[in-house]
C-alpha cells in the first residue's frame, strides 16, 4: 500500500468530517466542502482520525489521491488556503470594484475579472492579489487565470507572475 494512504488525516479543532452516501463532507470555521468518494476506498474515524484504506489492490493508487484530497479539504476548512501574485511593469495596476477584481495591464481597456462564489480577492497594494479560500483546487485555479490574462514575458518579466516565482530570462538579441 502507498506511504500517503497509510498516513491518517488529523482533524483540526472544530472541523467535522463525515460520509454519506459515498460523499466525504467536511465542515470547519472557513466553510464546507464535499466531494463524492470512490467505491474502491474504505474510510473510519478513530481517535479523532480518519483513516483511509483500499478495498482492493487495485485500488491503492485513488486511496493515496483521496488521502490527499480530504486532508487538503480539513485543511481549508479549518484554515484555508491563499495565492498571492506579483504584477510588474510600468503602469500595471490592480484594484478591487466591489466584488470584481479590476485590472489595468497594458491594454487598450482595462480587464475585468468576476469572483467566483467562495473566493476571497483582495488587493492590499497596487502591484499584489491575494487570492483566498477553502478549496485549493479552486483558488490555484482562479490565480492561474487571473494570471493567463498578462502571463510574465521572458525578456523584461514584464506580466502577472505568482509571488517568489522566478521568471527565466532571455538575453535581446544584439545588433
Amino acid at each position: 500500500m502507498s506511504r500517503i494512504a497509510k498516513k491518517p488525516i488529523a482533524l483540526a479543532k472544530g472541523v467535522e468530517l463525515k460520509v454519506q452516501d459515498g460523499v466525504v463532507a467536511a465542515k470547519g470555521p472557513k466553510g464546507s466542502l464535499s466531494m463524492a468518494m470512490p467505491s474502491g476506498v474504505e474510510f473510519k474515524m478513530e481517535d479523532g482520525q480518519a483513516l483511509l484504506s483500499p478495498a482492493t489492490t487495485e485500488d491503492v493508487a485513488i486511496t493515496g489521491t483521496m488521502r490527499s484530497i480530504i486532508a487538503n479539504m480539513v485543511h481549508g476548512v479549518s484554515q484555508g488556503f491563499e495565492r498571492k501574485l506579483e504584477l510588474v511593469g510600468v503602469g500595471y495596476r490592480a484594484a478591487m470594484q466591489g466584488q470584481d477584481l479590476n485590472l489595468s495591464l497594458g491594454f487598450s481597456h482595462p480587464v475585468l475579472f468576476k469572483a467566483p462564489a467562495g473566493i476571497t480577492i483582495s488587493t492590499p497594494t497596487q502591484t499584489e492579489i491575494l487570492v483566498s479560500g477553502a478549496d485549493k483546487q479552486q483558488v490555484g485555479e482562479v490565480a492561474a487565470k487571473i494570471r493567463g490574462y498578462r502571463p510574465p514575458e521572458p525578456y523584461k518579466g514584464k506580466g502577472v507572475k505568482y509571488a517568489g516565482e522566478n521568471i527565466i530570462r532571455k538575453e535581446a538579441k544584439k545588433a
